[in-house]
Parts: C-alpha cells; structure tokens; sequence
C-alpha cells in the first residue's frame, strides 16, 4: 500500500494510469489522454510486483487501465477505459 500511496501523492503529471504490457484498453486510454493534450505517468503492473493487489484492494476495480486525475487537490479515482472516454 505504501508504494501505492507514494505514486499518488508525488504524480505531477495530469494522470496516473496503471497498466499492463499487452491490453488494448490501456492503449486506448494513453490515446485518448495524448488526443486531449494531458500528461500522464504510466504504471505497469508488470514491473511493479505485487502493487496490483495494492491497487485493487483501494480501488476495487479488477482490470487494466485503472485511471486517476491528478489536477486537483486530491487524486480523483476515474475508473478504466470506457469510464476515462465518458470522464473527458
């Protein structure tokens, strides 16, 4: 949990998004944020040990991409792709 509250409180970019290597719906997320003109910092769970388990047990959301805004005061849990399509 401890990493996982360090990312959240030293981003400085627009989003967080963690990731896997091989999903579409991260790649689409990415775009989406690319086409809006946001900064984002990219996670990948692959690399991260077991920060997935952190993740999900805060979040509850089960599958990649998991979204946060980052522009405001505090961190605002988006959600996965379709729900940072809808959120933009």
């Amino acid at each position: 949990m401890e990493k996982f509250q360090q990312l959240l409180e030293e981003c400085e970019t627009d989003f967080l998004v963690f990731t896997q290597t091989v999903c579409p719906y991260c790649t689409l997320a990415k775009r989406t944020l690319d086409w809006k003109d946001l900064t984002y910092t990219v996670v990948n769970f692959d690399h991260e040990g077991d920060l997935r388990f952190d993740v999900v047990r805060e979040t509850g959301h089960r599958t990649v991409p998991i979204c946060y805004d980052m522009r405001g005061d505090e961190p605002i849990f988006v959600g996965g792709s379709d729900h940072l399509l809808k959120y933009l």
